[in-house]
């Protein structure tokens, strides 16, 4: 099992955050390894919504389609493969911080299977680093766009 979490304290209001976080046409902006995005189901946002992605990721090109699972605008997101490569949930939660700013935690966890289960270890490392660019970017943004 690979279950990677991170978080950072972004010094932007909590809805501000949220709402750009959990919009998935902004995730090339800030997701290190997502390349592109392509709704497969109408806008916005919702539970069962469908959203394919393309990646990098291990020097290798990734495709797979990510399910809305949970969502509580402002507080929860729960996204699942319903197709790829590798079975994968990611969750974003965002709470309240100190002078009026925002923790976000970003989770991702999952299960290889066969050969890359080998690799999973070695997985966990470049995701978690991975998930700490993608959360030093997205502070960076908002950070910016804030002032």
């Amino acid at each position: 099992m690979v279950d990677v979490q991170t978080e950072t304290v972004i010094r932007s209001p909590l809805e501000r955050v949220a709402a750009y976080a959990a919009d998935p046409d902004h995730a090339p902006e800030w997701y290190v390894n997502i390349k592109s995005v392509e709704w497969q189901t109408p806008k916005p946002l919702a539970l069962g919504s469908r959203i394919a992605f393309q990646a990098d990721f291990l020097g290798r090109r990734l495709a797979y389609v990510y399910e809305i699972a949970e969502y509580r605008p402002g507080r929860l997101l729960v996204m699942r493969t319903a197709d790829g490569p590798f079975p994968m949930e990611t969750t974003y939660v965002w709470e309240p911080a100190e002078g009026g700013s925002t923790r976000m935690l970003l989770r991702n966890r999952g299960n290889p299977s066969g050969f890359s289960r080998l690799f999973a270890p070695f997985m966990a490392a470049m995701m978690r680093r991975a998930n700490r660019k993608d959360l030093k970017a997205i502070k960076r943004i908002l950070e910016g766009q804030a002032r």
